[in-house]
């Protein structure tokens, strides 16, 4: 049945459909990282989350520039 719905699907709606799911996966993923590093800052978190997504190396390259991801300093 889902995947009657898929081939009944425009290939814009299987497009938003992908960038949904993918908006969540990452979502959820960076919650799931922040739950497992009580204290940390959102920095940090997203450090974490790139280091486990693209690597460590450029999570390190990432670092001194962490006050410019786009993430609000902890309160």
């Amino acid at each position: 049945m889902q995947a009657e719905c898929l081939r009944r699907m425009t290939a814009e709606q299987r497009l938003q459909l992908m960038e949904d799911l993918t908006a969540v996966t990452v979502q959820l993923s960076r919650e799931t990282i922040a739950a497992q590093m009580p204290g940390a800052s959102r920095g940090e978190v997203m450090l974490r989350w790139i280091a486990l997504v693209y690597g460590e190396d450029l999570a390190a390259r990432v670092a001194p520039l962490v006050d410019r991801l786009g993430v609000e300093p902890s309160p």
